[in-house]
C-alpha cells in the first residue's frame, strides 16, 4: 500500500509505502483509539446522567416499587397461612366440643367421681420453671404440633365412641338380666323346691319364691323387658309375665291388680301391679318366678345379684 504525505510549509509530496504487516497494525491501533475514545465518553455521560437529582429520584422510586410488592406478597402469604390456621383451630375446638360432650357422657354412664373427671376444666399439670431452656417455637414447629394434635384429637374420638357403645351394652345387659326383688318391702315367706302345700299339707314342687308384704303395696319388674301376658290366670289369679331377651323371663302372681299390659315396655324398677291375695293363696303376697326358655329355675342367685 502506498501513502502520499503532503508537507503543510513546503507543499511538497511523497510517498511512503506501508508493507501488510504495518498496514494491519496501523487499522488495529485506529479501531482501538476509536472503541477507547467511545467507552470513555460513555461513562463519562453516564456519570453525569446519574448524578442528576430527577434520574437518582426514579432509581428510588422503582426500588421502592420493587420492595413494596415484595412486602404486600409476604403480607398476603402471611393472612392466607393465619386463615388456614384459624380454620385448622376452628375445626380442633369442634372436635374438642364434642369430646368434652362424650367424656362427660361416659362420666355418668361409667358412675365415675365427676369432681375427678371434670371435662368442663383444663386438666392440672406443672412443672419446674427454668429460663434457660425456654425457646420460642417457630411457625413451622407449631404448625407441625398442631397437626399432630388434630391427629391424636381424631384418633381418640372412635375410641371413645366404641368405649361409649360397650358401656350402653354393658349398662343394657345390667337392665334386662334379672336382678333383684319383685318387692319395695317385705319379707320372703316361701322359697324354691319341694315344700308343703299351704292349702293341702300334701307335698308339692313350688317353683318360685313368695314374698309377703302389705296388700296393695308396689310389685316391680326385676328387669326391663315387654311384657307378654297380663290376665287372671286359675290358681295363681292376676299374673303379669314380662319377657326379657336371651331365652329369660319372669312371673308376677296373686297381685290384687295388674297396671301393664300386653305390649308394655317395661323399665328395671318400675310398678307393675299391686300385691294381692288372688288366686289359689292364703294372704297378700307375690309368687315371684325366673323362666329360662320357658323352665323355672330358682330365683335366689338373680335376688342375691342385685348390688
Amino acid at each position: 500500500m502506498e501513502v502520499i504525505l503532503i508537507s503543510r510549509r513546503s507543499g511538497s509530496q511523497g510517498p511512503l509505502r506501508l508493507g501488510r504487516w504495518a498496514l494491519a497494525l496501523t487499522l488495529v491501533l485506529v479501531v482501538s483509539a476509536i472503541g477507547a475514545g467511545g467507552y470513555f465518553g460513555f461513562r463519562i455521560g453516564e456519570r453525569s446522567v446519574v448524578k442528576t437529582p430527577a434520574y437518582t429520584k426514579t432509581l428510588v422510586k422503582q426500588e421502592l416499587d420493587v420492595q413494596n410488592g415484595r412486602i404486600e406478597s409476604a403480607i398476603d402469604n402471611a393472612r392466607d397461612s393465619v386463615d388456614a390456621l384459624s380454620v385448622r383451630l376452628g375445626e380442633m375446638q369442634a372436635r374438642m366440643i364434642r369430646l368434652e360432650a362424650l367424656g362427660s357422657r361416659l362420666v355418668e354412664m361409667g358412675s365415675l367421681d365427676a369432681g375427678e373427671f371434670n371435662f368442663s376444666d383444663p386438666p392440672a399439670v406443672g412443672g419446674r420453671f427454668e429460663s434457660s431452656v425456654l425457646e420460642t417455637q417457630s411457625i413451622p414447629d407449631f404448625v407441625e404440633s398442631l397437626e399432630l394434635l388434630a391427629g391424636k384429637i381424631e384418633a381418640r374420638a372412635p375410641m371413645l365412641e366404641a368405649l361409649e357403645v360397650l358401656l350402653m351394652n354393658e349398662q343394657l345387659e345390667s337392665q334386662v338380666h334379672p336382678a333383684g326383688r319383685p318387692v319395695l318391702s317385705g319379707w320372703m315367706s316361701s322359697g324354691y323346691g319341694y315344700r308343703s302345700d299351704p292349702l293341702t299339707g300334701k307335698k308339692a314342687f313350688h317353683d318360685g319364691v313368695d314374698f309377703a308384704g302389705r296388700s296393695g303395696s308396689d310389685i316391680v319388674a326385676v328387669a326391663a323387658g315387654v311384657v307378654t301376658e297380663s290376665r287372671y290366670r286359675h290358681g295363681m289369679g292376676n299374673l303379669v309375665q314380662i319377657y326379657h331377651g336371651n331365652g329369660y323371663s319372669t312371673r308376677y302372681a296373686h297381685n290384687k291388680q295388674n297396671l301393664v299390659k300386653v305390649g308394655d315396655a317395661v323399665r328395671k324398677g318400675q310398678t307393675i301391679a299391686y300385691m294381692g291375695n288372688s288366686g289359689r293363696s292364703t294372704g297378700p303376697h307375690v309368687h315371684f318366678e325366673v323362666l329360662i326358655g320357658g323352665m323355672s329355675v330358682n330365683p335366689i342367685d338373680y335376688i342375691r345379684a342385685e348390688k
